[in-house]
């Protein structure tokens, strides 16, 4: 019988000293909403090519959003969380397991921060609590984080994080703003 990655209990929820790092689900639309509308230009410069950020933020849409990666959570196909602060739940980012390949099993960690949010260390103890997930809980081989060269917060946290820079593609990707071709870092942990 072939491996049925729905069949994985996975846990839905995890926790940090500040952080609760929890799958979105039905009513997180506002305030993902009011999180991504305050950093919308941020996320447009290296996230630009991503539909959820493509499109003008409403409600209506990151609720949308929301749902949409609830099923893709429960379906094992992608793995998205929302860190929010332990202190006052005031959401200050997101983060997920994406690219999953299972028969490795490997996934590529995927990360923004919130604008008002960022400078904190959010990123990279959240970085570090689902690294430990992926490893401990997922069986995970490998994972990976891969950063726009010019994006120095999101390489950085990477390192901070403990991750081995393994090379970077280059003009592997085009800028969304200036359409210029960017070079891509790619970083990762393994287990042999």
């Amino acid at each position: 019988m072939q491996f049925d990655p729905v069949l994985l209990d996975i846990a839905e929820q995890l926790e940090t000293e500040r952080l609760l790092i929890r799958a979105t689900r039905a009513g997180d639309g506002a305030q993902h909403f009011a999180a991504v509308q305050e950093s919308i230009t941020d996320l447009r410069r290296y996230l630009g090519d991503l539909p959820w950020i493509k499109e003008e933020p409403s409600k209506a849409h990151s609720e949308s959003y929301c749902r949409k990666a609830r099923s893709r959570f429960i379906k094992r196909e992608d793995l998205t969380f929302l860190m929010i602060t332990k202190a006052n739940e005031h959401l200050v980012g997101g983060i997920g397991l994406h690219r999953i390949d299972w028969t490795i099993p490997k996934f590529e960690i995927g990360y923004w921060c919130r604008s008002s949010a960022q400078g904190n260390g959010y990123v990279v103890e959240a970085v570090n609590a689902i690294t430990d997930f992926a490893f401990s809980q997922l069986e995970a081989r490998r994972v990976e984080i891969r950063a726009d060269d010019d994006n120095t917060a999101s390489w950085k946290v990477a390192e901070r994080a403990g991750f081995e820079l393994e090379g970077t593609l280059r003009n592997f990707l085009r800028d969304t703003a200036s359409q210029q071709l960017s070079d891509l870092r790619v970083y990762s942990k393994i287990i042999k």
